[in-house]
């Protein structure tokens, strides 16, 4: 059962106070954020590094970095992929809604 963690520290390093916590869910697993919900310049960030990633090659064949990016952008677009975050590694990723149990467009 996930349990809401209210003894995150603040800015300071002090104690929060009970409602500091935003609601933030212990062991949550990670979160959808809807892409749209992101500034272009984020939702640029999180493609271009995701992209770049080591182990996102496309075959024998470069592919320049503005068409990988156009291609990610459109499969967010369809629903196809997804942007989520991990509170517990604090790290953003975009999967596919297929691996997440979805059907896409959901």
């Amino acid at each position: 059962m996930a349990s809401i963690d209210h003894d995150t520290p603040d800015a300071d390093g002090g104690a929060a106070s009970p409602g500091a916590c935003a609601g933030r869910v212990a062991d949550a697993g990670p979160l959808r954020i809807p892409h749209e919900s992101l500034s272009p310049e984020a939702l640029r960030g999180v493609v271009e590094a995701f992209v770049l990633r080591e182990g996102t090659e496309y075959g024998e064949h470069d592919v320049p970095l503005e068409t990988k990016v156009a291609q990610v952008m459109r499969q967010l677009g369809r629903g196809e992929a997804q942007v989520i975050f991990d509170p517990d590694t604090e790290v953003v990723d975009i999967v596919t809604t297929r691996s997440l149990g979805r059907p896409p467009g959901r």
